[in-house]
C-alpha cells in the first residue's frame, strides 16, 4: 500500500495521484496541508526517504526565508518548522511500507511503484 503526501493545488502532486491511480495500485492520500503530520511521522516519512529534515523543506517558500533562512538550525528544529508550517514540505512525496521517493519529477514516481 502507498501512500501520497499530497498538496490539491501542486501540479506535481496532481500529476502523482494520476500515475498512481493509473497504476492500479492501492494507495492512501493525506493532504498533509489539512491533516498535518505529526513530528513522529515525519521522522518516519524521513527514514523511508533515507533524508535530513533539511533535504524536505521548501526553501523558497515565505514562511522559511520569514523565519528560518539563513539560521543554523538542528534537524529537530527543522522538524519543528515543518510541523508548525507544514507547506514547507516538499511535495508530492510517495511512500510505501519501507521506502519513499519525492515526486519531483513525476517519473521519480513512476519507476517507484515499478
Amino acid at each position: 500500500m502507498y501512500t501520497i503526501l499530497h498538496n490539491s493545488r501542486c501540479g506535481k502532486s496532481r500529476d502523482a495521484i494520476k500515475i498512481l491511480e493509473e497504476s492500479g495500485k492501492d494507495f492512501v492520500v493525506r493532504e498533509y496541508l489539512k491533516e498535518p503530520l505529526t513530528k513522529d511521522e515525519l521522522k518516519e516519512v524521513l527514514t523511508k526517504l533515507n533524508l535530513k529534515p533539511l533535504d524536505i523543506v521548501r526553501t523558497n517558500e515565505e514562511d522559511w526565508k520569514a523565519n528560518f533562512k539563513g539560521k543554523d538550525l538542528s534537524d529537530d528544529e527543522v522538524l519543528n518548522a515543518l510541523v508548525e508550517y507544514p507547506k514547507l514540505i516538499q511535495r508530492p512525496i510517495v511512500t510505501d511500507e519501507k521506502s519513499g521517493v519525492i515526486g519531483r519529477p513525476k517519473e521519480l514516481v513512476e519507476d517507484f511503484i515499478k
